[in-house]
């Protein structure tokens, strides 16, 4: 299966991921985008409890296929997530009382389209992916630095799974003691420094963040390889020793800048402020 992406709809990131040749889309983003809530997964849990229709096409009790729990790219590396594809959304979303369901699935057709363009050409898949952070706000030094350091991780997941190391939870364990050695901080304190919930770290990492991320895993490859590092303990301590090396760097330059690495910033679009309407009351 390919990594997953980060799809746009209406400034909602929507992570899909390409399974059995079409996409398949992370269900409590569609939500959040479609609805707005908060808690889409909550939201998510009382649409089925009121459509028992929809209950059913869950259990694939229809001819529809059912969700299928596949491998997302998160914060904590590559995890299962339930995903469904655009048949299944479309069945969704007829559930969904909301203004935005229709210019969705518009969203949703054109997404179809442009995929059996990349297939043609793997190139649009970067130029969109690259596109699309662009629209979030980000410098094209920081589009350049995103796609760096996502190639670094591929290459130390590929070690991973070379070595006896599992997709999901272990990739996750991994990741957060390499991101903590060389932070300080685990992945969800990290995120709860942002004010981040259900996105992708690095996705709102400053381009130090970034830079001090893919050290640390650029390191960690390098430290496995050399040992040969294959099954969890070994690779454990591989990762706390090139997060460290991170570590070292960034406390080197936080000596020299005195500013810190480890910021709370993010690239989340500002709140609306809602305005109070209603009668003059001026006597």
């Amino acid at each position: 299966m390919t990594p997953s992406m980060i799809a746009l709809f209406q400034e909602k990131s929507i992570r899909k991921t390409f399974h059995q040749n079409e996409w398949w889309f992370v269900i409590v983003d569609v939500v959040a985008a479609i609805t707005d809530s908060a808690d889409p997964a909550q939201y998510l849990q009382r649409l089925r409890s009121r459509d028992e229709g929809l209950v059913l096409v869950f259990k694939g009790g229809v001819q529809i296929v059912p969700p299928l729990l596949l491998m997302v790219d998160t914060p904590g590396g590559r995890q299962k997530m339930q995903c469904w594809n655009t048949e299944g959304l479309f069945r969704l979303i007829q559930s969904i009382p909301s203004p935005k369901a229709e210019p969705f699935k518009l969203w949703l057709a054109k997404v179809g389209y442009e995929r059996m363009q990349e297939m043609a050409d793997p190139e649009r898949a970067l130029n969109r992916a690259r596109e699309t952070w662009m629209q979030h706000g980000r410098s094209e030094k920081w589009v350049q630095q995103r796609m760096m350091g996502q190639e670094t991780r591929n290459k130390l997941t590929d070690y991973w799974k070379d070595h006896n190391i599992r997709e999901g939870e272990e990739f996750a364990i991994l990741t957060n003691i390499i991101h903590q050695e060389w932070t300080g901080l685990s992945i969800k304190d990290h995120k709860a420094k942002k004010g981040l919930k259900s996105h992708n770290l690095r996705d709102h990492m400053s381009e130090a963040e970034l830079i001090f991320t893919a050290l640390a895993e650029l390191s960690t490859r390098q430290i496995a390889e050399n040992v040969q590092a294959t099954g969890m303990a070994e690779n454990k301590q591989a990762s706390k020793t090139g997060g460290a090396i991170a570590k070292k760097a960034r406390l080197e330059l936080e000596s020299k800048t005195g500013k810190s690495v480890i910021t709370g910033a993010n690239y989340l679009p500002p709140k609306k402020t809602k305005t109070i309407s209603g009668k003059n009351n001026a006597k």
